[in-house]
């Protein structure tokens, strides 16, 4: 494989990191972008070239900062559907905005693949389960609109300049570095801490919501077999997902400790991944598994 220049935004978030971890092993330079806002210092590999911005800011250098680039990973974003429902505004600067200016300098300074970290939020309520990228899209939160948005802005920077550009919609990562705590932590994260803490798990509504938990692991994959090929793509969506679920309370059970319920949020019922799509054009297939995998998180957190 050839060794190529990579942009990550977002390398010191939880997907970010383990990505630019990946890169860096591989042996390509890695650039990284982030505003630290939701990013570790502890997740900055010592090996790449770290730059503490916000992707939305159109009045920074950002051609020193993308010379020699050719390939840049977006994975930064204002996560989350419920602080998106609080702060519309805000989230549409950073995951509108700010994938617009990645686009732009993409294009501006020789990039020539972009790599979009998207999500299955897009979907919103689906009958058709597991679910394909060409069904009808139907998003339900700020958040989910936003990442729908930054889609078809990768679709039309294809189209008008020639940038090869290629969308993962992922199904609820899950992963070392996920967060535990924070608005933009994700369920398994928030019931881990709460039992730490010594409080009852919180269970929205029934418990009986499904979900497509996907290894992060796997979508360091999917990133890496998405830049480095040989496809020119024009905003091509791909699911990244384990290809299975669970419910939200089978996630408690695994987690341990007393429940409770508390008031459901507008959410879909149920997400499941047709990986189909995948498999046949980016050779990808998911390994993890779950209930493994949080038996080891379980022991390292000594819960």
């Amino acid at each position: 494989m050839k060794k190529l220049k990579c942009l990550v935004t977002g390398g010191a978030g939880f997907i970010g990191s383990n990505l630019v971890d990946k890169l860096i092993e591989e042996g390509h330079p890695v650039v990284i972008v982030d505003n630290m806002s939701t990013g570790k210092d502890e997740n900055v590999n010592p090996k790449a070239e770290f730059w503490k911005l916000d992707i939305a800011d159109v009045d920074e250098d950002w051609e020193e900062i993308f010379n020699g680039v050719k390939v840049v990973f977006h994975t930064a974003a204002k996560a989350r559907v419920q602080p998106s429902i609080n702060n519309p505004v805000e989230f549409d600067r950073t995951n509108v905005g700010g994938t617009i200016n990645m686009l732009d300098c993409s294009r501006k300074y020789g990039v020539k693949t972009f790599v979009y970290s998207s999500s299955s939020s897009v979907y919103g309520n689906v009958e058709s389960v597991p679910t394909k990228e060409d069904v009808e899209l139907n998003p339900m939160s700020p958040y989910a609109l936003q990442k729908l948005m930054g889609e078809q802005y990768c679709k039309l920077f294809s189209e008008l300049y020639g940038l090869s550009t290629t969308c993962l919609r992922y199904f609820n990562v899950y992963g070392e570095r996920q967060n535990t705590e924070g608005a933009y932590c994700l369920v398994m994260g928030v019931f881990a801490q709460q039992l730490l803490d010594g409080k009852p798990i919180t269970i929205r509504g029934t418990g009986h919501q499904r979900r497509d938990f996907t290894y992060v692991g796997d979508v360091v994959d999917a990133n890496m077999r998405a830049a480095f090929n040989d496809l020119v793509l024009k905003g091509e969506p791909f699911n990244i997902g384990n290809g299975d679920n669970r419910s939200v309370k089978h996630i408690a059970k695994l987690i341990g400790g007393k429940t409770k319920n508390v008031d459901p949020v507008k959410e879909p019922k149920e997400t499941l991944a047709d990986n189909n799509k995948a498999s046949f054009f980016l050779g990808w297939e998911p390994k993890g598994n779950l209930e493994e995998w949080i038996k080891m998180y379980k022991e390292k957190l000594g819960i």
